[in-house]
């Protein structure tokens, strides 16, 4: 895929940042993939001193390990981490859509209904445009909480969690799956935009139950066991 302009970079380390990013999130690189810093920054067209910047960010967000010679390696997906997430989400993500149904402005509304044009159930095999499409989706729903808190801890686990949405696609889920899905996003649009507070939320909780990252938390537990 080729590097669409998606914004004006302030520095070479920000745009080693979004690209070494993108290679992890589009299944690139691969959880538990050896980075060997100066290869990496040849491939992306830049020296090695911004690329090291960019990997210290992306070692704060958990997704990559660095060793002492400053080589290292893509996080490996865990069962505990998974699980982590899950359990997190399943409490913070209903609070959020409730709260985005008492709280959503016209400019909320109109935000939404944006980020929904167009959005599909993630396939097998996503593109970084399609997982972005579907993080847009969310964060505007996170966004007309008007809580910026909980904005701000949903936003720093959605990265995290779309690791483990790509590992579940690695199975086929159907079209009937994908389907609900669709349908589940244009529910949740509906019940916010009505200002059906309870009726979001427990839509939400259903949404986060039978999610991918729920698929991948079960797949590696039953994998350690």
């Amino acid at each position: 895929m080729t590097e669409p302009a998606r914004r004006l970079y302030t520095t070479k380390s920000d745009y080693a940042y979004d690209r070494v990013r993108e290679m992890i999130l589009d299944g690139r690189l691969q959880p538990g993939e050896v980075l060997n810093q100066a290869s990496l920054a040849q491939e992306i067209g830049i020296s090695t001193t911004p690329l090291r910047e960019a990997m210290r960010r992306l070692k704060g967000e958990g997704l990559v390990e660095l060793d002492a010679h400053r080589d290292g390696r893509v996080s490996a997906l865990s069962a505990e981490e998974a699980r982590d997430l899950l359990e997190i989400r399943r409490s913070l993500d209903p609070l959020a859509a409730g709260l985005a149904a008492e709280r959503r402005t016209r400019s909320d509304i109109a935000a939404m209904r944006l980020a929904h044009q167009g959005l599909e159930s993630l396939p097998n095999d996503p593109s970084y445009d399609q997982l972005v499409h579907h993080r847009r989706f969310h964060a505007a729903v996170y966004s007309a909480s008007h809580n910026d808190m909980l904005i701000s801890v949903l936003d720093d686990l959605w990265t995290k969690a779309d690791r483990y949405r790509r590992m579940a696609l690695q199975v086929d889920r159907g079209q009937e799956a994908r389907d609900r899905k669709a349908h589940e996003h244009q529910s949740l649009l509906d019940l916010v935009i009505a200002g059906d507070s309870a009726g979001a939320s427990a839509l939400m909780r259903e949404h986060i139950d039978t999610s991918l990252g729920a698929q991948a938390a079960w797949r590696l537990k039953k994998h350690t066991d």
